[in-house]
């Protein structure tokens, strides 16, 4: 994986304004557009098309302050039709138009080229556990909510409080099958989304493939498949979030898996204000 990085690092150098086709080069490396974006995302914290937009811009930074080309030849030479959306682009980086940059040679923000290294990490062993199920349902209460990396989401916060607690009580009821108990499933999330982007919430159960969810309740229906298990004990919401990373950062570039597009679930065995023990449950498949 990490040579595949580097990989399509140097496809993005070479890239003139073209636009990278992800979907060609993961499939040329034996992996997926959806892995090898969350991956990149994981090990780089940024998404591949923020890097690719920071990149061009550099470049176009440095042929401005260098050359004589017109600014129209830069902004196609790097994918823009017009010179107000090429400034656009340029001003969310550089924080100052193309001409002001031309004029006085700055200021640049400069997006260095990427390179992944393979690191010793792993030190800390993981407990996982490659579970194979067969179809199941996520039932439960939907939200729409904004992605956020660090800490404890408030939006998610709000929408559980606002079910009443005989829900509560009649989604246990419902649940008959693993994972087990009340679960937060995240689903419809990009996989190199940035902070920010709306996610779709579900505070619900599973249930077995032939037991008929309520009609009143959101619902995620899943075909057959393999999960890998992560389980984690430590303060919340660190420990959780530390997880997360360390299954791009560990686990899935040492094992021959790769996550597969579908829901994240989080099944929390006990949790209090300062402490949590839980289960994450990624959809997986052989890579």
């Amino acid at each position: 994986m990490i040579r595949t990085l580097n990989a399509l690092v140097d496809l993005v150098e070479q890239d003139t304004g073209d636009g990278v086709d992800v979907a060609a080069f993961a499939r040329e490396h034996g992996t997926t557009e959806y892995h090898l974006r969350r991956m990149f995302s994981a090990l780089s914290q940024m998404p591949l098309s923020e890097y690719v937009r920071r990149r061009r811009m550099t470049l176009a930074g440095a042929v401005l302050v260098s050359s004589d080309v017109s600014i129209l030849d830069v902004a196609v030479r790097y994918g823009y039709g017009s010179v107000e959306a090429f400034g656009r682009a340029f001003r969310s980086v550089h924080g100052a138009g193309p001409a002001d940059v031309r004029r006085h040679g700055g200021p640049l923000t400069t997006q260095p080229m990427l390179r992944f290294r393979l690191s010793v990490e792993g030190s800390t062993p993981m407990d996982v556990t490659i579970a194979h199920r067969p179809a199941f349902t996520l039932a439960g209460h939907a939200a729409q909510v904004p992605l956020i990396h660090v800490g404890v989401n408030p939006h998610i916060q709000r929408h559980i409080a606002s079910i009443a607690p005989e829900e509560h009580a009649r989604l246990k009821a419902l649940a008959d099958t693993d994972p087990a108990g009340i679960l937060a499933i995240t689903n419809d999330v990009e996989p190199d989304a940035p902070e920010g982007s709306l996610l779709t919430y579900l505070h619900g159960v599973a249930v077995s493939a032939s037991t008929e969810a309520p009609s009143d309740l959101d619902a995620i229906e899943l075909e057959a498949g393999t999960w890998a298990v992560f389980r984690a004990s430590g303060p919340f919401p660190d420990a959780l979030q530390q997880l997360w990373a360390s299954t791009a950062t560990d686990w899935f570039p040492s094992n021959p898996w790769r996550q597969r597009p579908g829901p994240s679930i989080v099944r929390y065995l006990d949790l209090t204000e300062t402490h949590v023990d839980c289960e994450l449950w990624l959809p997986i498949e052989k890579s």
